[in-house]
C-alpha cells in the first residue's frame, strides 16, 4: 500500500540550476554567447590558416574589406587585418583579465581586512587607498609605465595598481554592512577564528560584489590597455594588440577607415558583452534569486487569465476570500502554497488564522492585496472580495490606492518594515499623505496624535527618533499607527507579537483589541499560538498545508476541536502544573494523529 502511495505521489520540482538562471537573462546570455565566440576564435587562432600578422607586404597596402585572401583588408604596411585582429584580441584579453585578477585579489583582500578589522587598521589601509585615488587613474598609469618603461608587462602592472582602489572601496563598504550582523556574531561565539570567519561568513556575502566589480573593471582594463598601447606605451611593434592597431590606423581614418574601425568595433563588443554578462553572473550568485526568475517583481501579483471566480458567499463581510489558490512558479511548474482557502471577517470582528510555520498563512494574507511577488507568485483561482468588489479584478491603480486606505497591514518584524534612514514620525506622515491631501503641519500633528493613540510616550519627541532608537514594542506600536493612519476597513496583522517578550506582547494585543473595537474595523489576526487566539479572536480558522481544515467560534473550537491537527495545536499551549505530562500529551496526540492519518 505504501509502495503504491509512494509511486503515485507527485515528484518535487527540480531545483533550478545556476545555468538555467543565467540563461533566463537574455542580455547575459547574449553577452555569454558573444564572449564565447571571441574566446573560441582567439583559442583557435594558432591553428587557423591565417597569414603571419607581422609580415609586411607594401604592394598590398590598404586593401579594402572582403579582398580575396584578406577578408578584413590590409593595413598601411600590407599586413592582414584579420590575422592581426585575432592575435591582437588574444593579447588584449589576456592582459586585461590578468590585470583584473591581480587588482581583484589585492583590492578585495584590502577591503575585507579593513572592513572586518576596523579601527586603526582600517584607517591606515584606507588612507593608503585614498592616496592612490587622489591621482587621476589614467595619469597614474602613465606615470607608472613611464617609470618602468614601455611594454605589455609594465602596462599590466600599471593598470592593475590603479584599479586596486575600486575593489578596495567597494568591498570594504559591503564588508562593513556584514561584520556586525547576527550570523557573524554567532560565528565568533562558536569559537571560529578571524580568518575562518572572513573566509566562510564574510567572503560568500561579498563575492557577488567582487564579481560585478570584476566584470565592469575588466572592460575598463581592456580599454586602458588599448589606451596605453594607442600611446605607444603598451605593446611594442611589430606585436599587435587592439590599442596599437587603433593607434596605427588613426592616420588612415579618412582614406582607409576600416583599418581603425575594425579593432574599435572589437573593443566595443568585448566590453559590452563583459558588462552584461557580469550583471547576469551577479544575479545568479545572489541566493535570493533562486525563486526561478530574474525579472523585477511587478507592482501587483499576477492573476491567471482563466481563473475561476466564485460568488461572494458573505455579502455582509468586510473581507471575504473565496476558494483562493496561490502558487509559485518553479521552472515550468507551479508549486501550490494556498489551495482552496475560503474565509471571511465582518466589520468589528476579529478572525484568527492559525497554523504552523509554512502552512500558507502569510501567502494568504499577502494575496489579499496582491502583494505576493510576481514572478514567481501567481494567483490561479478564487476571488478576494473587499465589500462586494473583487480585488483581483481591480485595475492596478485602484488596487494600489486601496492599500493602506481600505486594507492595512501590520507585519511581524517592524525593524525590517520601518525605513532605517527616516524618523518614525516622518514615516507615519508618509502613510497619511499617501491617501490624504492635507498640509504638512496638519499631517505632522495627525502623526503625533496617532503615536499618542497607540501609547508612545512623549510622542512629539519620539517622532524625531529613528527605528533603531526605539524598543521592539515601540516599533510595533509605530507600525500599528501607520496601519491606522487612514482609518482602513480591514487590518491584517501577520504575527505582530511573535518577536516580542510576553509583557510587551500582552500590551500590543490589548492595544489591537481596543483599537479594533473602538473603530469597528475587521481584524484578520495571523498567529501560530492558540493562547493568543483565545485572548483576542472572536472566530478562528485553522490552516494546514495551504488548506483550511477547521473553522468556528473561538470558544467552541477550543472546547471541542474536531480536527486532529487542531487538537495538537491546542495541546501545544503550555499549562501551569502539567510538568512532564505536557510533552507526553503533545507526543500522544501527535502519534494518534499520525496513526489516524495512515
Amino acid at each position: 500500500m505504501s509502495a503504491v502511495a509512494e509511486a503515485s505521489a507527485p515528484k518535487a520540482p527540480r531545483r533550478i540550476t545556476s545555468w538555467h538562471l543565467l540563461l533566463n537573462n537574455r542580455l547575459a546570455t547574449a553577452g555569454l554567447v558573444l564572449l564565447g565566440l571571441v574566446a573560441l576564435m582567439i583559442l583557435l587562432v594558432p591553428i587557423l590558416p591565417l597569414p603571419d600578422p607581422d609580415v609586411t607586404a607594401p604592394a598590398d597596402r590598404l586593401k579594402p574589406l572582403f579582398t580575396a585572401g584578406h577578408l578584413l583588408g590590409t593595413d598601411q604596411l600590407g599586413r592582414d587585418i584579420l590575422s592581426r585582429l585575432l592575435w591582437g584580441t588574444r593579447v588584449s584579453v589576456a592582459v586585461g583579465f590578468a590585470a583584473t585578477l591581480i587588482a581583484a585579489f589585492v583590492g578585495s583582500a584590502i577591503g575585507i581586512v579593513a572592513g572586518y578589522a576596523g579601527g586603526r587598521t582600517d584607517n591606515a589601509m584606507m588612507r593608503g587607498i585614498d592616496m592612490l585615488m587622489a591621482f587621476p587613474y589614467i595619469l597614474l598609469a602613465l606615470a607608472i609605465v613611464a617609470a618602468l618603461g614601455p611594454g605589455l608587462m609594465n602596462a599590466l602592472y600599471a593598470i592593475a595598481v590603479v584599479n586596486i582602489p575600486f575593489f578596495a572601496r567597494n568591498v570594504r563598504g559591503v564588508t562593513l554592512g556584514y561584520v556586525h550582523r547576527e550570523f557573524v556574531d554567532a560565528a565568533r561565539l562558536s569559537g571560529k577564528g578571524n580568518l575562518s570567519i572572513i573566509l566562510t561568513e564574510v567572503l560568500p556575502n561579498v563575492l557577488p560584489v567582487i564579481v560585478i566589480t570584476m566584470s565592469t573593471t575588466a572592460g575598463w582594463m581592456i580599454l586602458e590597455t588599448a589606451g596605453l598601447s594607442f600611446l605607444g606605451l603598451g605593446a611594442q611593434p611589430p606585436q599587435a594588440d587592439l590599442g596599437s592597431m587603433l593607434g596605427e590606423g588613426r592616420a588612415q581614418l579618412f582614406t582607409a577607415p576600416h583599418v581603425s574601425i575594425v579593432p574599435g568595433v572589437m573593443i566595443f563588443l568585448i566590453v559590452i558583452s563583459l558588462n552584461v554578462l557580469g550583471d547576469g553572473v551577479r544575479d545568479v550568485l545572489d541566493p535570493r534569486l533562486r525563486s526561478g526568475a530574474l525579472a523585477r517583481p511587478g507592482p501587483v501579483t499576477d492573476v491567471a487569465s482563466g481563473r475561476a471566480v466564485p460568488a461572494n458567499a458573505a455579502a455582509d463581510a468586510a473581507l471575504s476570500i473565496a476558494c483562493l489558490e496561490t502558487g509559485f512558479q518553479r521552472g515550468s511548474k507551479i508549486v501550490p502554497a494556498v489551495r482552496g482557502v475560503s474565509l471571511y471577517v465582518k466589520p468589528g470582528e476579529c478572525l484568527g488564522l492559525i497554523g504552523e510555520s509554512g502552512s500558507g498563512k502569510s501567502v494568504t494574507a499577502l494575496s489579499v492585496m496582491g502583494l505576493v511577488a510576481s514572478p514567481p507568485g501567481l494567483i490561479r483561482n478564487g476571488a478576494v472580495y473587499l465589500g462586494n468588489e473583487d480585488v483581483l479584478a481591480m485595475p492596478e491603480t485602484r488596487l494600489i490606492a486601496s492599500r493602506g486606505s481600505r486594507v492595512a497591514y501590520v507585519f511581524q518584524d517592524p525593524l525590517t518594515t520601518l525605513h532605517p534612514m527616516y524618523p518614525v514620525g516622518r514615516q507615519v506622515e508618509e502613510a497619511i499623505a499617501a491617501h490624504q491631501s492635507i498640509g504638512a503641519a496638519a499631517c505632522r500633528e495627525r502623526a503625533v496624535a496617532l503615536l499618542e493613540k497607540v501609547g508612545i510616550p512623549e510622542a512629539r519627541e519620539r517622532a524625531k527618533h529613528y527605528p533603531h532608537q526605539l524598543s521592539g514594542g515601540q516599533r510595533q506600536r509605530v507600525g500599528i499607527a501607520m496601519a491606522l493612519a487612514n482609518d482602513p476597513d480591514v487590518i491584517i496583522a501577520d504575527e505582530p507579537t511573535t518577536a516580542l517578550d510576553v509583557t510587551v506582547q500582552a500590551r500590543i494585543l490589548e492595544l489591537l483589541r481596543d483599537l479594533q473595537r473602538e473603530r469597528g474595523m475587521a481584524l484578520l489576526f495571523i498567529t501560530h499560538d492558540f493562547g493568543v487566539v483565545s485572548e483576542i479572536c472572536d472566530r478562528v480558522a485553522v490552516m494546514k498545508d495551504g488548506e483550511i481544515v477547521e473553522t468556528g467560534e473561538t470558544r467552541a473550537v477550543l472546547a471541542n476541536p474536531q480536527h486532529a491537527y487542531t487538537k495538537r495545536l491546542i495541546a501545544c499551549v503550555p499549562e501551569l502544573g502539567t510538568g512532564e505530562r505536557f510533552l507526553e500529551r503533545v507526543t500522544g496526540l501527535f502519534a494518534g494523529g499520525k496513526e489516524q492519518a495512515s
